[in-house]
């Protein structure tokens, strides 16, 4: 048992044991409970082969637990479709869905990349349901939707997505679709995202890519100019991220034929299938399409990670390593040492300060993972982390993918059949070459996952909980806490400071090198300000009642 897991030292130097700590998290919930909860709550251990204990994850969150999980509806509509500039993304239900058909996420794009300079993000479009629809049905109403929509701004698509109500009352948004895409010919799809179907805003990632894949990728086969033609996937560009990338890419001389979904065109989209190399940055919420186009067309995938500078470093040597072409290889080699140096001068400044401190990780997609290199490369620790959806691969890794049981959950989501495409499949690779590049640690089609990156002994939480949250401020009494804006307040009234990783706040970027020394200044100016122990309670520095004794006045 290493150093690690027999104890923690908290800055009271006082020995904090993780089991302990587990089981005082679960005594307080009714054994059923607690016994579930026990399954999502693991003490990482990393065995002689790399494996690490299995956790449960995917599973639907206990009633009456307040989770900071989001609906299948927000994972489609609001992470991967949302970022796309020029596609109407119409909300079909209630205006209070229509909240997050708006922008919520800070994802960034660029009109002027578009030769038509559409623009349609800062638009909330939504069909606003009342009773009547509810009653009598709103397909109508949706049709009228995507009339007066096309009428105005003259989109190239239009997507529609489902909520809750839509569901219920059987609201066929797939035929309606169908019917105004003959009818305005342009391309309309439709996509059954209902918020209560699967356990998260994972499934409608899920659905996000089976509906991208069926009716946008492959329609266009132009092949554009430009040498070592990639595709990002699943990078959505908050505060910037995407640009970033793309500068660095730009530098290295590599070519961006389309991101999915962060400062897209449903162009790119529709031209995808001609690149020669899928990148992966979140796993759980695009891996679907990576598969997809890798059956149908021939395209392998890498999973890279441009969260921190040294990972970014690392990928661009992987994608170096991918072409096989030693002009490239010397030429991001000559990028990575020209971009690391202000990187290692932020750091030199800031370590000082951070070294040693503290951080907990809990965010969605691939996040609680990614981030850990920045927090390590300031010096930092982190002493747990989660997942808000993800699935065992992404914690575990892909290859416990055979043992995974499909569940009645993860059948409400449709699987696509593939099968190669008979005219434009084309394998990048031979198997031979695929063989070789796996042999030597490229890791093609494959994740390792966050727990056998991660020390032994940290607690790896799955759906963390509100009450889980308190505890584990309580006693670790952490530095920073990192997770979505659910959460941001009611964990700085426990004097700790928290960073939105989901949106970023009114920060960013912080991807690649630029990003790295944006998110080291960031941090370190969070951690080290005073502030945080100055908050009190209202009550306790102006307590409503007060009084005294008869014989003092």
């Amino acid at each position: 048992m290493s150093d690690y897991i027999e104890g923690i030292m908290d800055t009271e130097c006082e020995v904090i044991d993780p089991v302990e700590v587990k089981e005082e998290m679960i005594v307080r919930y009714p054994t059923k409970v607690a016994r579930k909860r026990a399954k999502q709550i693991v003490l990482n251990r990393i065995g002689e082969e790399g494996e690490v204990p299995p956790i449960q994850a995917n599973v639907r969150t206990i009633p009456g637990i307040i989770t900071q999980r989001g609906c299948c509806y927000a994972g489609c509509k609001g992470v991967v479709l949302g970022p796309t500039r020029d596609i109407v993304n119409i909300t079909h239900g209630p205006i209070g869905c229509g909240f997050y058909s708006w922008l919520t996420r800070r994802n960034q794009t660029d009109a002027d990349a578009s030769p038509d300079g559409h623009n349609f993000m800062p638009y909330c479009f939504s069909t606003d349901m009342q009773e009547g629809e509810i009653i009598f049905g709103g397909e109508k109403k949706l049709k009228q939707a995507i009339q007066e929509a096309y009428d105005i701004f003259k989109p190239k698509a239009i997507a529609v997505f489902s909520t809750c109500p839509v569901g219920l009352i059987g609201d066929d948004v797939h035929s309606t679709a169908r019917e105004m895409k003959k009818k305005l010919g342009i391309n309309v799809f439709g996509f059954s995202c209902e918020g209560y179907k699967g356990v998260s805003q994972s499934a409608g990632h899920h659905i996000a890519n089976n509906g991208i894949f069926t009716h946008v990728v492959g329609t266009d086969d132009t092949v554009g100019a430009g040498e070592y033609r990639m595709n990002l996937l699943g990078e959505y560009n908050i505060g910037g991220d995407a640009f970033e990338i793309e500068r660095i890419f730009e530098k290295c001389g590599m070519t961006l034929v389309s991101t999915f979904s962060g400062n897209s065109s449903i162009d790119g989209f529709a031209n995808s299938h001609t690149a020669d190399l899928n990148l992966i940055m979140c796993h759980r919420s695009i891996n679907y399409v990576a598969e997809m186009m890798e059956k149908k067309f021939g395209i392998p995938w890498l999973k890279i990670n441009f969260i921190g500078a040294e990972a970014t470093a690392k990928s661009l040597r992987k994608i170096a390593a991918y072409y096989g072409d030693q002009k490239l290889m010397d030429r991001v080699e000559a990028v990575i040492e020209e971009e690391m140096l202000p990187v290692k001068a932020a750091q030199r400044e800031v370590r000082p300060r951070t070294a040693g401190k503290r951080a907990m990780l809990f965010v969605g997609g691939s996040r609680a993972h990614h981030y850990q290199e920045l927090f390590s490369e300031m010096g930092m620790e982190t002493v747990s982390a989660g997942y808000e959806f993800g699935h065992r691969d992404d914690y575990e890794g892909r290859k416990v993918l055979p043992s995974i049981k499909i569940d009645a959950d993860s059948r409400n989501i449709e699987e696509l059949e593939i099968h190669p495409d008979p005219e434009r499949y084309r394998p990048r690779k031979r198997p031979e070459e695929i063989e070789k590049l796996k042999a030597a640690g490229l890791g093609v089609a494959d994740y390792e996952g966050m727990m056998p990156e991660m020390k032994e002994g940290v607690m790896i939480i799955d759906d963390i909980s509100q009450y889980e949250t308190d505890k584990l401020i309580e006693i670790y009494k952490p530095d920073i806490f990192c997770a979505g804006i659910k959460e941001k307040y009611a964990v700085q009234k426990h004097g700790i400071p928290l960073k939105q990783l989901h949106s970023y706040d009114y920060g960013g970027p912080y991807a690649g090198f630029a990003g790295a020394v944006n998110f080291y200044k960031e941090i370190d100016r969070m951690v080290n300000s005073k502030i945080w122990g100055y908050i009190r309670a209202p009550w306790k520095e102006h307590p409503e009642l007060s009084g005294s004794y008869a014989f003092e006045s």
